[in-house]
């Protein structure tokens, strides 16, 4: 069976360890591309159709405010079916202590019967939170494996721990 990363991630103006700067590439995307170097597992963006504003303390507010009301944002594209993967890198930024809300709409899609997730997420502090648990309510019949949390302001040196937490599972 394959493996896929699956993966939310946003560029524009990002905040990291108490400074902000525009990114032309977000810190997932980097992290998913170095995890499927490792891997060789398929990459798929998960992209709001309607996508948050580059501005850092708007995209923030639009994403708190999507967490406030359970917002299920509709996705660009869904792959057809996840019927020949049997593992799953789902990879995130921390918002609020949980996934962006279009992880719940790629996750609510699917039967994750006899899957397993594989969790990982960018942050500045947050770490997984209770990203795991969110995943295990939001993907049906999923086996949620432990998840790597990887600060954004030191994703470029992430490969090391990424080799390493994807050999364990």
């Amino acid at each position: 069976m394959k493996k896929l990363i699956a993966y939310y991630s946003r560029a524009d103006e990002n905040y990291f360890g108490g400074q902000r700067r525009y990114i032309t590439e977000g810190n997932t995307e980097k992290a998913a591309k170095m995890l499927a170097e490792l891997t060789g597992a398929d990459l798929f963006q998960i992209e709001q159709k309607v996508p948050y504003a580059a501005d850092y303390d708007t995209c923030i507010a639009q994403a708190k405010k999507d967490l406030q009301a359970g917002a299920r944002p509709e996705l660009v594209t869904l792959p057809d079916s996840l019927d020949e993967y049997d593992e799953i890198y789902l990879g995130y930024p921390n918002y609020w202590g949980t996934m962006p809300m279009a992880v719940y709409t790629f996750l609510e899609h699917f039967d994750f019967s006899g899957k397993t997730i594989h969790p990982f997420c960018t942050h500045e502090g947050s770490g997984l939170s209770g990203t795991e648990k969110d995943i295990q309510r939001a993907a049906k019949g999923a086996l949620v494996a432990r998840g790597l949390s990887i600060y954004g302001s030191s994703v470029d040196q992430a490969k090391p721990a990424l080799e390493k937490w994807s050999k364990k599972d």
